[in-house]
């Protein structure tokens, strides 16, 4: 079949509001580190397996004590911060560049990964004023229908909140309404819960605020707001405020791991993973994590073995779909997690101002950064350009001085900032600013960054721009701030959002598994900043899943937690590609997993199909053939049809994400399969990837059973598979700024050496590598070589399991010490002279013993020449 390149029409952008840290990296080149990446903060792996995989916890201690033998033999410096036994055996740990790398050469220690500072939950809030209402959101998964018609609750089941805390004051959690009223022992309903870090903690050094100290107690409460939000999609619960959320009845567990306004590191995330375990939750959501990893990554792990251990693990996919294939993040890349993307709410919730003449109600957002809009108060209306101005209000042509005085500008977005609009505007006078938007829907906006802005200014959609724009265009009109709120129709509704993170995995699995609605969700919000609160992210679509699974648990409580998300993905229901759903092309299979949540038919199917979704790697050995097993639970046999779905490939490109509708072909071993009461059945399924797709591209699609005897009832099984060979895909591919480089560090600033430089090994003048990866990295491997006599001085540094960058202009930084160590652990002190620094760069999935599979790159001279010391 021909490719046909696919045309993107534009559509609304929904902000990105809610917390997904990026992986460690310097988009400059002249930035002294990363700032995601906490400072000298490791992760040390030990070699045995931890307690949730069998182990016995005398055996695990016994490796941790061997570590310490063998560093204090070494005399080898560190910091110890925490101890992991149960779903991780090994450490956390503070360590300078150089005592970092003899802890990674030393033979207790199995692999070493950077702690990241996940950042702050960003509750940029878009103000839907103080009625919450979360029902176009309930009934996008069949939430209502589950509550009011099934009759579930979530009543008996624990779920577990890894966030900011929760606000225990807030009737929808059963506190007394009142901030600071409420005692957390013996809380109604959050029964469970600690403070990691206290309110005071930011682990941002990059932050005026940073404060690396924790300080934990016992109350969870939340000062931050985004897990009260999170956990009140969960099973938020308050009649006089007419809210409730997926599950209402759940009984909570909140693990607080974040200050009041301050960034957390993953390690602490890690404890309160194991925390939540030993609390007996049933479900964990954790709405945060670390973009573009690998599954490898720590806390990937070890939510995998929560869910080998019992409990549902559920997690955001992240917030990083601008930055192309590839992006999403830990946890949610776990091998056994249910890592979920986001689709726009169809109803969005907002605060309105009313237009002269016919009737005319407007629903608005408050920008950031700007005064929030009044609740009264009439003023004439002005337009500053016209539906077709490309620069309206912008620097180019601004408003004249006195020109809008008294008068609320309308302005339609694009050609430049907001806040240049904003500032444009209230030099002329004006007395607000209604900014509208130049593609389909409502949006948000910022004015931060510059002088600050005085007037409100709010956003409102392109259609409600086109009307104001033409009844001001007619004659005299005027607008009028309301107290009041309203539902109002959003066309990105059911499409995926805009800042969903694209998979795959690293290792080529299907990510996300699922998604559910997450732009644009009202839900509970700590007292002292108004109760409620609407906020858009992955982070509101993954408690949208995890209250989900509380319902399904209560509905099947015999289901294992290995089988929840092979059952979710049966019965989600794929949507069409966001770019253009008038083309009724299914978005891509890793952008949207299977579809979205459908909790009424994940409780009802009477069958479960397995696996649940089909990951088929590289194309290279042709078709692929994966046999599907459907076990019927009911007492009749069932006859299903198997057909196929293709959905949209792309690729090739990162960074730039292309869509083709050029689908799989797709062969089953039978048109239809019988499966008898309480039996099983098995059919074979054969996938040839798509003729017309470029090498490199990413291509996927659904089977579908429909069952003949129930009005067409279908289940489907997601797949995808990455076209060619994967090693082909460059990892050290150059860019504008000739990356690699042999680098200085001069202040804060990384300096080019082409031609090779001088280092004394005194404080941070070492030799650094800087390095572009557009792609993940297996292993990394640098070993030293003499110059003169091509002596070989062993390896100075050996990292795995890298992520991407986030940009294709982004890097990182690797340093060396001055030592390497050779294979059978000996650590050397390599004397002053002239090296080379050999890089050697595996391939992701690439086969270490295949020379094709490693990239190789060889640094200008090092000259090591020492200070003397006296």
């Amino acid at each position: 079949m021909k490719q046909v390149r696919l045309t993107l029409v534009a559509s609304a952008v929904s902000a990105a509001l809610s917390l997904f840290a990026a992986s460690a990296q310097a988009n400059q080149a002249v930035a002294a580190k990363s700032a995601e990446a906490a400072p000298n903060l490791w992760f040390v792996e030990f070699a045995g397996a931890p307690v949730a995989d069998g182990r016995l916890a005398a055996a695990v201690k016994a490796d941790e004590a061997e570590f310490l033998r063998e560093a204090s033999n070494l005399q080898i410096k560190f910091k110890k911060r925490n101890t992991f036994t149960n779903l991780f055996n090994g450490v956390s740990i503070e360590a300078t560049p150089s005592e970092r790398a003899k802890i990674a050469k030393m033979a207790s220690v199995k692999a070493m990964y950077p702690v990241m500072v996940i950042n702050a939950p960003k509750v940029d809030k878009v103000d839907g004023g103080t009625v919450p209402d979360m029902g176009t959101a309930l009934g996008m998964t069949g939430a209502d229908i589950a509550q009011n018609s099934l009759g579930l609750t979530g009543a008996g089941i624990k779920v577990g909140v890894i966030d900011t805390g929760m606000d225990i004051d807030h009737p929808a959690f059963g506190g007394g309404g009142v901030a600071g009223g409420t005692s957390f022992a013996g809380h109604p309903r959050i029964k469970f819960g600690y403070d990691f870090v206290g309110d005071a903690f930011n682990a941002d050094p990059a932050s005026p605020a940073y404060n690396p100290v924790a300080v934990p107690d016992a109350n969870p409460d939340d000062c931050g707001g985004h897990g009260t939000h999170v956990g009140g999609i969960i099973g938020g619960n308050s009649a006089a405020d007419s809210f409730k959320g997926v599950a209402p009845n759940v009984t909570f567990g909140a693990y607080r791991v974040f200050g009041c306004a301050g960034s957390t590191t993953s390690d602490i995330i890690l404890a309160a993973m194991e925390r939540a375990k030993a609390d007996g939750m049933q479900v964990v959501n954790q709405s945060l994590g670390a973009s573009f990893q690998w599954p490898q990554y720590p806390t990937a792990q070890a939510a995998d073995r929560l869910v080998r251990d019992g409990v549902v693990m559920v997690a955001s996919i992240g917030n990083s779909g601008t930055s192309g294939l590839y992006a999403a993040g830990a946890p949610g890349v776990g091998k056994d997690v249910i890592g979920v993307a986001s689709y726009d709410n169809v109803g969005i919730k907002l605060k309105t101002f009313t237009v002269s003449g016919a009737p005319l109600t407007a629903g608005y957002q408050d920008a950031t950064a700007a005064p929030t809009a009044p609740t009264s108060g009439t003023f004439p209306m002005a337009r500053t350009g016209t539906t077709a101005s490309a620069t309206d209000a912008c620097n180019v042509a601004p408003p004249a001085a006195g020109s809008l005085t008294g008068q609320v500008a309308l302005v339609r977005r694009g050609g430049c900032t907001f806040l240049e609009k904003a500032l444009n505007v209230q030099n002329a006078g004006a007395a607000g600013l209604v900014i509208y938007n130049n593609v389909a829907g409502h949006f948000g906006g910022t004015v931060a960054g510059g002088a600050p802005i005085t007037i409100p200014v709010v956003t409102v959609s392109d259609a409600l721009g086109v009307e104001m724009n033409n009844r001001i265009a007619a004659g005299a009109t005027t607008m009028t701030w309301t107290p009041n709120s309203g539902t109002f129709l959003n066309v990105t509704g059911n499409l995926i959002s805009s800042f969903s993170s694209w998979g795959l995995a690293a290792d080529l699995s299907l990510k996300p598994d699922i998604g559910a609605p997450g732009g644009l969700i009202v839900s509970s919000y700590p007292l002292e900043s108004g109760g409620y609160a609407n906020l858009s992210g992955t982070s509101m679509s993954s408690p949208h899943t995890a209250g989900g699974v509380a319902l399904l648990l209560e509905a099947r409580p015999t289901l294992k937690a290995s089988q929840v998300r092979d059952r979710l993905q049966n019965a989600a229901d794929p949507k069409v590609w966001s770019g253009n759903p008038g083309t009724g092309f299914l978005d891509a299979t890793h952008r949207q997993g299977a579809g979205m949540l459908d909790i009424v038919q994940a409780v009802q199917n009477k069958a479960l199909v397995t696996p649940g979704k089909l990951a088929l790697g590289e194309s290279q050995a042709g078709p692929q053939t994966r046999t599907l097993s459907i076990k019927n639970t009911s007492g009749a046999a069932v006859t299903y049809n198997l057909t196929h779905a293709g959905a949209l490939a792309s690729g090739p490109n990162t960074f730039t994400v292309g869509m083709f509708n050029t689908p799989a072909t797709v062969a089953f071993s039978a048109a239809t399969v019988t499966v008898p009461a309480r039996g099983t059945a098995k059919v074979d399924v054969t996938v040839t990837a798509p003729a017309g797709l470029a090498d490199k591209g990413i291509y996927g699609g659904y089977l579908v059973l429909t069952d003949q005897a129930e009005g067409g009832q279908t289940m489907r099984v997601p797949y995808t598979g990455f076209k060619g060979d994967y090693q082909a895909i460059q990892v050290l591919t150059p860019t504008a700024n000739g990356f690699p480089w042999l680098a200085q560090l001069v202040g804060t600033s990384y300096q080019n050496r082409p031609t090779g430089g001088t280092y004394s090994l005194a404080g941070s003048d070492v030799p650094y590598l800087l390095m572009h990866f557009d792609h993940h990295a297996r292993a990394v491997r640098v070993t030293v070589k003499e110059t003169a006599t091509g002596k070989n001085w062993y390896t100075a540094i050996s990292d795995d399991y890298l992520p991407r960058n986030a940009t294709a202009t982004g890097f990182f930084a690797f340093n060396w010490d001055g030592t390497t160590t050779k294979k059978n652990g000996t650590v050397l002190t390599v004397p002053d002279g002239t090296y080379t620094l050999d890089v050697s760069v595996l391939k992701a999935l690439g086969d270490s013993t295949n020379e094709a599979h490693w990239e190789k790159w060889a640094s200008p001279t090092v000259t090591i020449l020492r200070t003397p010391t006296n």
